[in-house]
């Protein structure tokens, strides 16, 4: 892949989904991201938080908490962010001269948006090996939107070799929290490293938009750079220390997220629906009448996630309480229904 990609969809948006089949009676049950559904509870917030500038000694304290939460090696430094994907976006702008950018994909759309955006040279590979030989390679671990995991050992290799060219990785792992142990936040301070993190899914706090670049100090400082001044809202730096030295919630989370997926792919295999991979925040399916089965669930009030480069995946999140799973249920056998009725084997 070359140029400027096209309009990237994502998840989460129910305009299309009202658009295309109206507002269900019982409202939209969005099952078409991989946040948490059961979202950290957000506490109170002190007026000065709303009234003044952000103060600096509660980023710093932020960034403290950040790397305890995340077990960074270190040499690593943290940025905060008011998300992510303000990250993702300034990145391209890092780099000092026109680069070859390496995606490991299909993932993350909006990754190769913003380096071709900025005019860099672009290409999107399937595997580690593939991108050993470009100046920047970009992958998503655990990848979005299909979970793909890469042994720990080949992204170190990969990132030793950058490092010794003076190249560098990007590692988005917006999904890490619900694999733990697999995050490469330990390494943080590679010098050919740079790890994102967020709090949009696993705490299911997207809207707080508030997110990290954790790396060695000659890149972050660049994206400290980029950043500008007061780039975290007052609000989002007190929610961010709460929630990420609540251990205990997050250990609870985990053990619900995982739960709650062995009950999402129990509920499909019962009806002959296959979740080939995914994440404990999401499950992936494939099926040759995936395009039947989204719009079965659609037409029963249940929004799930469709990829044009892909017809055959339909990704499902995770339902929040017994109200919510008996809805997924009823719509489930709707769609092996219609699946039948159109005389195909729900067994892929």
């Amino acid at each position: 892949m070359s140029g400027k990609p096209s309009n990237v969809e994502h998840g989460g948006d129910l305009v299309v989904a009202r658009a295309r089949f109206g507002e269900p009676a019982g409202g939209w049950l969005d099952l078409s991201t991989g946040i948490n559904p059961l979202a950290y509870p957000v506490p109170q917030i002190a007026a000065r938080a709303w009234a003044r500038l952000p103060d600096a000694a509660r980023l710093k304290h932020l960034g403290a908490t950040a790397r305890a939460a995340y077990g960074m090696g270190e040499q690593g430094h943290v940025v905060a962010a008011p998300g992510s994907q303000a990250i993702i976006e300034r990145l391209p702008q890092i780099a000092e001269r026109r680069v070859r950018v390496a995606v490991v994909g299909p993932t993350y759309a909006e990754h190769a948006k913003a380096w071709a955006r900025a005019g860099h040279d672009l290409r999107e590979v399937t595997d580690l090996p593939d991108a050993a030989d470009f100046d920047v390679v970009v992958l998503t671990h655990p990848n979005n939107p299909d979970g793909r995991m890469f042994a720990q050992a080949d992204l170190v290799a990969l990132a030793d070799d950058l490092g010794m060219a003076d190249k560098f990785m990007v590692v988005d792992e917006a999904f890490a929290d619900a694999v733990p142990g697999r995050s490469l936040a330990p390494m943080a301070g590679h010098r050919a490293l740079v790890l994102l993190r967020s709090l949009g899914k696993f705490y299911g706090l997207a809207g707080l938009r508030l997110g990290f670049a954790l790396g060695p100090k000659r890149l972050t400082d660049r994206i400290d750079d980029l950043m500008g001044p007061w780039a975290v809202s007052g609000p989002a730096i007190e929610v961010g220390i709460v929630a990420l030295s609540d251990r205990p919630w997050a250990a609870a989370a985990l053990r619900r997220l995982i739960n709650d997926a062995h009950r999402v792919d129990t509920e499909m295999r019962k009806l002959g629906i296959l979740a080939v991979s995914g994440t404990p925040l999401f499950r992936l399916v494939e099926h040759s009448r995936a395009d039947l089965i989204h719009r079965a669930l659609a037409e029963a009030g249940v929004w799930t996630r469709k990829f044009a480069y892909a017809p055959r995946w339909l990704r499902v999140g995770l339902p929040a309480g017994e109200a919510q799973f008996t809805r997924l249920e009823a719509a489930l056998a709707r769609a092996a229904s219609e699946v039948i009725a159109k005389g195909h084997h729900v067994a892929d």
